[in-house]
């Protein structure tokens, strides 16, 4: 009896302990994106840089190379205040990129490089921003994760314009906003689109649907069960269990999906076909799609019966997700945003050139493709005197544990915690 009374006590401070641990976190969360640290340190950077320069120009002493150098240290920003009477147009902007080398796209992570701190630079340094972030009434469709690639992701903002009155279909004599940036984006972002947008539209809230597709190669997969189970998914549902848990921010996980499918894609290695998870909805939880598709590839390979699905979607009978790996982030790809009434276009020269850098990355891809193709060949005949060597010995596989019989994630007790105190 005394033992069960100090496993409950020990329970219910492990509990308390677990809520104390949530509720820092979300304290030091809230400074972290709250902190200016780095925008003083800009401005004693931008302070030092000018008292050098002045230094260097009183004395008169130093070489030329020096004094560029020096100027050259000042390129951190400019002061968007003094933009702020040129005349400016709200525009949407759609925007396509690699994921492979950024920490997701939202600059709050603080973590660098980011595909929104890159695009603030080129904005920066082509003088097209007005105002800071916030006087630019900045906002975005998808804020997709680290390694997430896209190519129909959209934001909307103030940006400078030519013209003194502004219609919102008067293109003629405007900045051609897409060469502008394109010159000044790094080589993994471009923007391939631009539009006059009403002052009302929110990037994220206006958006009325968002379309993604995983790649994968589908040897040794049964497509057509992944397939079968994958249309349980459309509709509206909760999606607790296929997602990652934000139980500070997130209250409602009922999510609408409203197509899905699997297809081909026009791409072979050898005999293995690349096939795309295309998954439409209006909007999608944190990590979603990835943990749809993990759960698709166990189906696929095998591991699971395609009415697991239905058992996850029934959070009365699973209320905390069962820990499962996700899928990788490299081959999810935010395709498109859907909005009312909003028709991007691009000037004939900046489509050529954009068609001309992706054709050229293109083949820079092809050929590293080759290179590897190349180191894997040399390493077959090896592969195979090591078959030799093993004398038809078969390695185990690994055991598979069913969804339903592994441990529910840490994070569904902290929902349960932060939910329902009492409880604890």
């Amino acid at each position: 009896m005394n033992l069960r009374w100090r496993w409950r006590w020990r329970r219910r401070w492990v509990r308390r302990r677990l809520l104390e641990l949530e509720a820092e976190n979300a304290k030091f969360s809230s400074q972290l994106a709250n902190c200016r640290c780095h925008e003083k340190e800009d401005e004693r950077s931008a302070v030092s840089c000018d008292s050098s320069l002045e230094t260097s120009r009183k004395s008169n002493s130093g070489s030329k190379k020096i004094t560029k150098e020096i100027v050259k240290g000042k390129v951190p920003g400019y002061d968007t205040r003094i933009m702020n009477h040129h005349c400016k147009r709200y525009v949407a902007l759609k925007v396509m990129y690699f994921g492979q080398r950024f920490y997701g796209f939202a600059a709050e992570a603080q973590m660098d490089p980011t595909i929104e701190s890159e695009i603030f630079k080129a904005l920066e340094k082509t003088r097209l921003l007005v105002g800071d972030k916030k006087e630019s009434h900045y906002s975005r469709c998808g804020r997709t994760d680290k390694g997430v690639s896209a190519v129909g992701q959209v934001i909307a903002l103030y940006l400078r314009s030519n013209l003194k009155e502004t219609c919102e279909n008067n293109e003629e004599g405007e900045i051609d906003y897409v060469r502008v940036l394109n010159r000044a984006l790094p080589d993994d972002i471009r923007v391939f689109g631009w539009c006059p947008v009403p002052l009302g539209l929110n990037a994220r809230f206006s958006c009325l649907g968002r379309e993604y597709y995983y790649l994968f190669w589908g040897e040794n997969l049964n497509l057509l069960a992944m397939e079968s189970a994958g249309r349980k998914f459309i509709g509206e549902h909760d999606f607790r269990n296929f997602c990652k848990m934000d139980a500070l921010n997130v209250h409602n996980y009922r999510r609408k999906v409203t197509s899905f499918s699997i297809s081909p894609c026009d791409v072979r290695c050898d005999e293995n076909q690349l096939w795309a998870i295309k998954i439409k909805g209006s909007a999608f939880l944190w990590h979603q799609v990835r943990c749809m598709v993990a759960v698709l590839f166990l189906i696929g390979q095998g591991h699971e019966s395609p009415d697991v699905i239905d058992a996850l979607l029934d959070t009365d009978r699973i209320p905390r997700k069962p820990q499962y790996s996700m899928a990788p982030e490299i081959p999810l790809v935010l395709q498109s945003c859907e909005f009312e009434g909003l028709n991007f276009t691009c000037s004939s020269d900046s489509m050529q050139a954009l068609r001309v850098h992706l054709a050229n990355e293109c083949q820079n891809y092809h050929l590293k493709a080759a290179i590897f193709h190349e180191a894997l060949q040399s390493c077959l005949p090896i592969e195979k005197d090591q078959r030799s060597l093993d004398n038809g010995t078969v390695k185990k596989k690994s055991s598979h544990a069913p969804l339903m019989s592994r441990p529910t994630e840490l994070r569904g007790i902290f929902s349960v915690i932060l939910s329902n105190p009492k409880a604890v």
